[in-house]
C-alpha cells in the first residue's frame, strides 16, 4: 500500500489530526492578543481561612433540608449554600446530642486550661524561700567569721592591765 500525502487545510498548519502540536496556537487563539485572555491567579493565600457557621445558620439549613421532598431538592440546596452532606450529618448529630450549644461554632486546638489559684500563692512561696536562703547563707558566712576571729583572739592573752587594783 502506498501512503498518501496529505496536505494540510489552511490555519490548521502544525496540527495532529485533532490535537494541536506542541506550541502551536489554535485558530481561535492567535486571535486574541496574548494581554486580552483571562489568566488564573496562580497564586495560593498564605494562609485559608475557614468558614465559620453559626446555630441559627446550621438550624435553617437543617430545616430547609428536613422539608426537601423532590429527589435531587437536598442536593440542589446544598450546591446553592456551597456545602456537603457531610455538614448536613455532623449538625444532626450535634442538634441531637444538646441545644442550639452544640450547634455553635468551636474554636480548634487545645482547649485553655483554667488558671490554678494556688499557682499565685506557691510563686510567693517560692521567692519567700529563695529570699530567705539568701539571709541564711549570709548569717551562716557571718557565724563562720566571728568562729575565725575567736580562734585568732584566743590565741593571744590578753593584757593584763596594771592600772586596775
Amino acid at each position: 500500500m502506498e501512503k498518501k500525502h496529505m496536505v494540510p487545510e489552511p490555519g490548521t498548519e502544525g496540527t495532529e489530526g485533532a490535537r494541536r502540536a506542541t506550541g502551536v496556537n489554535s485558530v481561535g487563539a492567535a486571535a486574541t492578543p496574548r494581554a486580552l485572555r483571562a489568566v488564573p491567579n496562580p497564586e495560593v493565600p498564605e494562609k485559608a481561612s475557614r468558614r465559620k457557621f453559626t446555630a441559627e445558620y446550621k438550624l435553617r439549613i437543617l430545616k430547609e433540608a428536613e422539608m426537601c421532598q423532590e429527589e435531587a431538592s437536598v442536593g440542589a440546596l446544598l450546591r446553592r449554600e456551597g456545602l456537603y452532606s457531610s455538614h448536613l450529618t455532623t449538625w444532626r448529630r450535634q442538634a441531637q446530642q444538646g441545644t442550639l450549644e452544640a450547634l455553635s461554632a468551636r474554636k480548634r486546638g487545645p482547649k485553655p486550661k483554667a488558671p490554678n489559684p494556688l499557682t499565685k500563692r506557691v510563686s510567693s512561696l517560692e521567692k519567700e524561700n529563695e529570699r530567705l536562703k539568701h539571709k541564711l547563707k549570709q548569717a551562716e558566712m557571718i557565724i563562720e567569721e566571728q568562729k575565725k576571729i575567736a580562734e585568732i583572739l584566743s590565741q593571744y592573752p590578753e593584757p593584763k592591765d596594771e592600772t586596775k587594783s
